[in-house]
C-alpha cells in the first residue's frame, strides 16, 4: 500500500466548482464529478471533510450593491451553501461513498446540526462530512468557516481546489510571465496579498500551524499526488 503524507483533509471547494460553463446555477454532471474525485481519496483511505461556497448561487456582494443589509446578504450566502452541500452529498452517495451534511444553521429536516464530536466519528466512521452554513455567523467568509473546520476536526492539510495549478504572482490567464509559487510562507502570502484564502483564514491557519495546499481539482492525478506527498500545487506553511 502507498504511504499516505496526509490522513485527513478538509477540501475547500468553491460554490462555482458545481456551477455550468458560466459559473452559476448547478451542474449534476460537475458533481459527479468531483464526487468521483472524492470517491477515489476514500479508497485510499484518507478521511475527508468538505466545506464548499455559494457564488453559483448567491453573492453577496452584489446585494450589499443594491443596498442590502450585509448582515441579510451573508445570510443568504450561508444557506445557499446547504443547497450547494446537498447537491454534492447526493452526488457522492450516487457513487457509494457514505455522506453527511451537517449546518451550523439549524434546519433539522434536510441536515444534522454541526457537533464537532458527531463529526469526528462520522469520519472514523468512514463517511464524508460536508459542513454547510458557512461558521453560522455573518462576516466570515467559508474560508474562514474551512479553517475552522479543518482544525476543530484535526485535519492534517486545508486543501483550497482551484482551477488553476497552485498560486502565482499575478492572473496567469492575464500575464502569460507569471510566477508560479511552489512553496510560501504564511506572513509571505499575507503580505503580498496573495489571493490564496482571505487573510483571516490565511491567519487563523497560521497561528494553529495548519498547512494550506493549493492545486487544481480538474487535473486527474494532482489530488492523488498530493496525498502521497509529491510536489504539487502550492503549500503555505510556516516556513
Amino acid at each position: 500500500m502507498e504511504s499516505l503524507k496526509y490522513h485527513r483533509i478538509l477540501l475547500k471547494l468553491s460554490g462555482e466548482a458545481l456551477g455550468t460553463s458560466q459559473g452559476s446555477g448547478l451542474d449534476p454532471t460537475r458533481a459527479m464529478d468531483i464526487a468521483r474525485r472524492v470517491r477515489l481519496v476514500r479508497e485510499m483511505g484518507v478521511d475527508v471533510a468538505i466545506v464548499i461556497g455559494a457564488g453559483n448561487l448567491w453573492r453577496g456582494r452584489v446585494g450589499l450593491d443594491l443596498g442590502m443589509d450585509r448582515a441579510t446578504a451573508d445570510y443568504m450566502g450561508m444557506l445557499a451553501t446547504v443547497m450547494n452541500a446537498l447537491a454534492l452529498m447526493d452526488a457522492l452517495e450516487s457513487q457509494g461513498v457514505m455522506t453527511r451534511v451537517q449546518s451550523a444553521i439549524e434546519m433539522r429536516s434536510v441536515a444534522e446540526p454541526y457537533i464537532r464530536r458527531r463529526a469526528i466519528r462520522h469520519l472514523e466512521k468512514g463517511r464524508v462530512v460536508i459542513f454547510g452554513g458557512g461558521t453560522g455567523n455573518p462576516y466570515f467568509s467559508t474560508d474562514t468557516a474551512a479553517a475552522l473546520r479543518a482544525m476543530e476536526i484535526g485535519a492534517d492539510v486545508l486543501i483550497k481546489a482551484t482551477k488553476v495549478d497552485g498560486v502565482y504572482d499575478s492572473d496567469p490567464k492575464i500575464n502569460p510571465q507569471a510566477v508560479k509559487f511552489d512553496r510560501l510562507s504564511y506572513i509571505e502570502t499575507l503580505n503580498r496579498r496573495l489571493e490564496v484564502m482571505d487573510s483571516t483564514a490565511v491567519s487563523l491557519c497560521m497561528e494553529n500551524k495548519l498547512p494550506i495546499l493549493v492545486l487544481n481539482l480538474w487535473d486527474e492525478s494532482a489530488l492523488r499526488k498530493a496525498l502521497l506527498g509529491e510536489s504539487v500545487g502550492t503549500l503555505v506553511t510556516m516556513e
